[in-house]
């Protein structure tokens, strides 16, 4: 590992260069911290204003896997909607999982749901303030605990997102590829910690990765620490953090099956709690493998719809057929099958998935409702 050739093993930095860096950082930050609607500045955090837990657990969960841009409008319509803990728990979970269609991971969802029923029934909706505390909440993983413990109640905890890993690695000059080499980049992270401000710490080296040391063409002559950053001298910082190479995705195939009645309402179902787009609507269909079985909701003349959806998943792709037929008149629903009038039937409560195939029936001249 060529950051321990360089004698800048963990703790190697005297206290002062540790001292000096957190002061830079923070520096930085004070004038150039990012605004977003979870985070209380650093301006207002010195007059005294704390961060609500709620609101950064809420965005914690959020940001996992998705960016600040797509988060944003989905927090304020969260927090709109439901602006405390005691809120959320008291929703209904068909609502929650509508609101959160579109961001993914929906296990997220479904445990959000869970923490906030702790919380409130559990512990009279207070969040507790350590990081230990907050790990024995349900959905809440290391990285998530210690970042509300941080930037929430000001706890001296690590907090290592993708921006923090990849700013150690240039800071370190660090070769070993991810993700084995994060409890080094942790370990680096740590020492870096400050006792004082760690939540507007936290915050700031994760603004920095975000806005500066950006992982393509990242902003050298800018950085507050552009001085001690160890891949900027050996001129390596483009090409770090390495990580190792990911298998090539699978492709899964599939059926999906649209089915309107005259009066345009759409028959839809709501899939299991468990497993992927867990508690979702949406369309009845076939499993998704190498070789999908039809299975249709009742036996109809179904069209193909002559396109298909392509969709991505964490660990494969999909490509769905589309059919279409008209419910027939007084069909009954079968177990975990919705029929949505056309007034209450919402493109924008599908995920991503489902939206896209009624994107592709929405552009094309099939229509067995009347519109």
């Amino acid at each position: 590992m060529r950051d321990l050739d360089r004698s800048s093993t963990p703790g190697s930095k005297t206290a002062a260069d540790e001292t000096a860096l957190n002061q830079q950082l923070l520096s930085w930050y004070d004038r150039n911290a990012r605004t977003m609607p979870w985070r209380v500045s650093p301006a207002d955090r010195a007059r005294g204003q704390r961060p609500d837990p709620y609101r950064v657990w809420l965005s914690e969960v959020m940001l996992q896997q998705t960016t600040v841009a797509a988060v944003t409008d989905y927090f304020q319509r969260f927090t709109q909607r439901w602006p405390s803990v005691m809120d959320l728990a008291a929703a209904e979970d068909a609502q929650v999982m509508a609101e959160w269609a579109g961001l993914g991971y929906y296990a997220r969802a479904r445990n959000l749901l869970k923490c906030a029923r702790v919380v409130a029934q559990d512990l009279e909706g207070c969040f507790p303030d350590s990081y230990d505390a907050l790990l024995k909440l349900p959905g809440i993983g290391p990285y998530t605990a210690a970042a509300v413990a941080s930037i929430a109640f000001d706890r001296r905890e690590t907090v290592l997102d993708g921006n923090v890993e990849r700013v150690m690695s240039r800071l370190h000059d660090i070769h070993d590829p991810l993700p084995a080499v994060k409890p080094v980049l942790k370990d680096h992270a740590a020492v870096l910690t400050p006792e004082l401000r760690p939540g507007d710490y936290a915050q700031a080296v994760m603004d920095l990765g975000a806005t500066i040391c950006t992982p393509k063409n990242p902003a050298c002559g800018i950085c507050p620490w552009r001085a001690p950053c160890l891949a900027r001298v050996a001129g390596t910082a483009p090409e770090l953090p390495k990580k190792t190479p990911k298998r090539p995705k699978p492709t899964r195939l599939g059926l999906t099956y649209m089915a309107r009645s005259v009066d345009g309402a759409w028959l839809l179902e709501r899939r299991p709690d468990k497993g992927l787009l867990g508690g979702m609507l949406g369309w009845p269909g076939s499993e998704w493998n190498e070789a999908p079985v039809p299975r249709a909701p009742f036996e109809a003349d179904w069209q193909d719809l002559g396109g298909e959806v392509r969709h991505t998943f964490t660990h494969f792709h999909l490509i769905l057929q589309v059919k279409l037929a008209e419910l027939p008149a007084g069909y009954n629903l079968t177990p975990g099958q919705e029929l949505l009038s056309r007034h209450a039937f919402r493109p924008q409560d599908l995920p991503t998935v489902m939206r896209k195939a009624f994107d592709l029936w929405a552009g094309s001249n099939f229509n067995p409702g009347q519109d």
